[in-house]
Protein backbone atom coordinates (compact mmCIF):
# COMPACT_ATOMS: atom_id res chain seq x y z
CA UNK A 1 0.00 0.00 0.00
CA UNK A 2 2.24 2.44 0.54
CA UNK A 3 4.63 1.78 -2.69
CA UNK A 4 1.16 2.22 -4.50
CA UNK A 5 1.01 5.96 -2.31
CA UNK A 6 4.40 7.14 -3.39
CA UNK A 7 3.66 5.91 -6.73
CA UNK A 8 0.54 8.54 -6.92
CA UNK A 9 2.31 11.25 -5.20
CA UNK A 10 5.46 10.89 -7.29
CA UNK A 11 3.08 11.28 -10.23
CA UNK A 12 1.31 14.32 -8.98
CA UNK A 13 4.55 15.70 -8.52
CA UNK A 14 5.89 15.16 -11.98
CA UNK A 15 2.49 16.34 -13.72
CA UNK A 16 2.82 19.88 -11.60
CA UNK A 17 6.48 19.93 -12.84
CA UNK A 18 5.15 19.47 -16.10
CA UNK A 19 2.24 22.13 -16.04
CA UNK A 20 4.65 24.44 -14.23
CA UNK A 21 7.58 24.21 -16.98
CA UNK A 22 4.58 24.54 -19.58
CA UNK A 23 3.02 27.95 -17.85
CA UNK A 24 6.84 29.29 -17.33
CA UNK A 25 7.65 28.93 -20.57
CA UNK A 26 4.40 29.91 -22.58
CA UNK A 27 4.85 33.29 -20.11
CA UNK A 28 8.67 33.59 -21.11
CA UNK A 29 7.29 33.28 -24.92
CA UNK A 30 4.92 35.87 -24.90
CA UNK A 31 8.09 38.00 -23.06
CA UNK A 32 5.67 38.64 -19.73
CA UNK A 33 5.73 37.10 -16.17
CA UNK A 34 2.65 35.24 -16.71
CA UNK A 35 -0.58 36.09 -16.93
CA UNK A 36 -1.98 39.42 -16.19
CA UNK A 37 -3.86 40.54 -13.26
CA UNK A 38 -7.77 40.36 -13.58
CA UNK A 39 -8.63 43.95 -14.05
CA UNK A 40 -4.87 44.80 -15.60
CA UNK A 41 -4.56 46.77 -18.95
CA UNK A 42 -1.45 44.73 -20.18
CA UNK A 43 -1.76 43.00 -22.94
CA UNK A 44 -2.64 39.04 -22.66
CA UNK A 45 0.08 36.41 -24.43
CA UNK A 46 -0.71 36.01 -27.39
CA UNK A 47 -0.80 31.89 -28.75
CA UNK A 48 0.50 31.19 -31.45
CA UNK A 49 -0.91 28.30 -33.10
CA UNK A 50 1.84 25.46 -35.44
CA UNK A 51 -0.24 22.93 -37.59
CA UNK A 52 2.09 19.79 -37.98
CA UNK A 53 1.47 17.31 -40.98
CA UNK A 54 1.99 14.13 -40.57
CA UNK A 55 5.28 12.23 -40.65
CA UNK A 56 6.62 15.70 -40.02
CA UNK A 57 5.96 17.08 -43.57
CA UNK A 58 6.16 20.20 -45.20
CA UNK A 59 3.26 21.96 -46.16
CA UNK A 60 3.73 21.89 -49.89
CA UNK A 61 5.57 25.11 -51.48
CA UNK A 62 2.88 25.86 -54.43
CA UNK A 63 -0.68 24.02 -54.16
CA UNK A 64 -4.20 24.97 -56.12
CA UNK A 65 -6.97 26.35 -55.14
CA UNK A 66 -10.03 28.26 -56.34
CA UNK A 67 -10.15 32.45 -56.53
CA UNK A 68 -11.75 35.04 -58.48
CA UNK A 69 -10.01 36.45 -61.30
CA UNK A 70 -11.58 39.12 -63.66
CA UNK A 71 -15.10 38.24 -62.45
CA UNK A 72 -14.48 34.24 -63.02
CA UNK A 73 -13.53 31.71 -61.17
CA UNK A 74 -10.46 30.29 -61.49
CA UNK A 75 -8.08 27.36 -60.29
CA UNK A 76 -4.86 29.07 -59.13
CA UNK A 77 -1.70 28.66 -57.98
CA UNK A 78 -0.81 29.93 -54.11
CA UNK A 79 2.07 29.40 -51.61
CA UNK A 80 2.05 27.77 -48.31
CA UNK A 81 0.06 30.82 -46.47
CA UNK A 82 -2.94 30.47 -49.55
CA UNK A 83 -1.74 34.29 -51.34
CA UNK A 84 -2.04 33.82 -54.90
CA UNK A 85 1.20 33.06 -57.54
CA UNK A 86 2.11 35.77 -60.14
CA UNK A 87 4.45 35.11 -63.22
CA UNK A 88 6.27 38.02 -65.12
CA UNK A 89 5.94 37.37 -68.97
CA UNK A 90 9.38 39.08 -69.67
CA UNK A 91 11.42 37.06 -67.17
CA UNK A 92 13.19 34.06 -69.44
CA UNK A 93 13.41 30.14 -68.17
CA UNK A 94 17.22 31.30 -66.56
CA UNK A 95 17.14 35.01 -65.30
CA UNK A 96 13.87 36.38 -63.42
CA UNK A 97 13.76 40.68 -64.29
CA UNK A 98 12.29 41.62 -61.28
CA UNK A 99 14.56 43.85 -59.05
CA UNK A 100 14.67 46.92 -56.86
CA UNK A 101 11.44 48.41 -56.54
CA UNK A 102 9.59 45.96 -58.39
CA UNK A 103 10.61 42.98 -56.15
CA UNK A 104 9.68 44.80 -53.25
CA UNK A 105 6.16 44.75 -54.49
CA UNK A 106 6.38 41.49 -55.80
CA UNK A 107 8.48 39.27 -53.98
CA UNK A 108 9.72 36.04 -55.07
CA UNK A 109 8.64 32.72 -54.14
CA UNK A 110 11.56 30.88 -52.45
CA UNK A 111 12.28 27.65 -51.90
CA UNK A 112 15.43 25.30 -52.01
CA UNK A 113 13.62 22.36 -52.21
CA UNK A 114 9.60 23.26 -53.72
CA UNK A 115 6.79 20.70 -53.42
CA UNK A 116 3.57 20.79 -55.24
CA UNK A 117 0.28 19.55 -54.84
CA UNK A 118 -2.87 19.55 -57.30
CA UNK A 119 -0.25 20.80 -59.76
CA UNK A 120 1.37 18.60 -63.17
CA UNK A 121 3.68 21.08 -64.26
CA UNK A 122 7.31 21.56 -63.49
CA UNK A 123 8.43 22.73 -60.12
CA UNK A 124 12.12 23.79 -59.53
CA UNK A 125 14.42 26.30 -57.74
CA UNK A 126 16.96 28.32 -59.79
CA UNK A 127 19.72 29.90 -57.16
CA UNK A 128 19.80 33.65 -57.86
CA UNK A 129 20.43 36.87 -56.40
CA UNK A 130 17.07 36.50 -54.38
CA UNK A 131 18.09 32.79 -53.04
CA UNK A 132 16.38 29.92 -54.51
CA UNK A 133 13.79 31.16 -56.34
CA UNK A 134 11.18 28.58 -57.23
CA UNK A 135 9.96 28.18 -61.02
CA UNK A 136 6.62 26.64 -62.27
CA UNK A 137 7.16 25.51 -66.48
CA UNK A 138 10.32 27.87 -66.15
CA UNK A 139 8.08 30.76 -64.87
CA UNK A 140 9.20 32.55 -61.66
CA UNK A 141 6.86 32.56 -59.54
CA UNK A 142 6.00 35.63 -56.99
CA UNK A 143 3.58 36.61 -54.60
CA UNK A 144 2.03 40.36 -55.08
CA UNK A 145 2.49 43.12 -51.93
CA UNK A 146 -1.57 44.04 -51.79
CA UNK A 147 -3.05 40.73 -51.71
CA UNK A 148 -4.33 38.48 -49.04
CA UNK A 149 -4.93 34.98 -49.04
CA UNK A 150 -7.77 33.64 -51.52
CA UNK A 151 -7.60 37.58 -53.19
CA UNK A 152 -6.42 38.00 -56.29
CA UNK A 153 -5.99 41.72 -56.48
CA UNK A 154 -2.46 42.11 -58.52
CA UNK A 155 -4.03 40.63 -62.26
CA UNK A 156 -2.46 42.70 -64.82
CA UNK A 157 -0.99 44.84 -62.38
CA UNK A 158 2.90 45.97 -63.74
CA UNK A 159 2.38 43.36 -66.20
CA UNK A 160 2.06 40.59 -64.16
CA UNK A 161 0.07 37.72 -64.38
CA UNK A 162 -2.16 34.87 -62.40
CA UNK A 163 -0.31 31.23 -62.33
CA UNK A 164 -2.56 28.41 -62.86
CA UNK A 165 -1.91 25.05 -63.40
CA UNK A 166 -2.42 24.93 -67.10
CA UNK A 167 0.67 27.58 -67.06
CA UNK A 168 2.40 26.43 -70.72
CA UNK A 169 5.67 26.34 -70.22
CA UNK A 170 8.25 29.07 -71.23
CA UNK A 171 9.23 28.53 -75.23
CA UNK A 172 5.49 26.89 -75.88
CA UNK A 173 2.88 28.23 -77.63
CA UNK A 174 0.62 29.87 -76.43
CA UNK A 175 2.36 31.32 -73.31
CA UNK A 176 -0.56 32.86 -71.28
CA UNK A 177 -3.42 31.00 -70.43
CA UNK A 178 -7.29 32.14 -70.01
CA UNK A 179 -6.69 33.46 -66.53
CA UNK A 180 -3.60 34.93 -67.62
CA UNK A 181 -4.71 36.39 -71.00
CA UNK A 182 -6.60 39.48 -69.80
CA UNK A 183 -4.75 43.02 -69.59
CA UNK A 184 -6.86 44.48 -67.22
CA UNK A 185 -5.27 46.25 -63.89
CA UNK A 186 -7.04 46.22 -60.78
CA UNK A 187 -6.25 49.71 -60.31
CA UNK A 188 -4.11 49.91 -57.24
CA UNK A 189 -2.22 52.46 -58.57
CA UNK A 190 1.25 50.08 -59.53
CA UNK A 191 1.89 51.46 -63.07
CA UNK A 192 5.96 49.82 -63.41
Amino acid sequence: MQHHRTAIFGGLAALTSFVAVGLGTAAGAAGGYGAPAIGSSAPAPTVKTVIRLPGGTKPATVRTTKATVDGKTETILVDTQGLPLYYFPADTAKKSLVSGELARLWPPLLSAKPTATGTQGKLTALRDASGHQVTYNGHFLYTFIDDAPGHVTGQGVSNFFVATPRLKAIGSTPKATAAASSSSSSGSGYGY
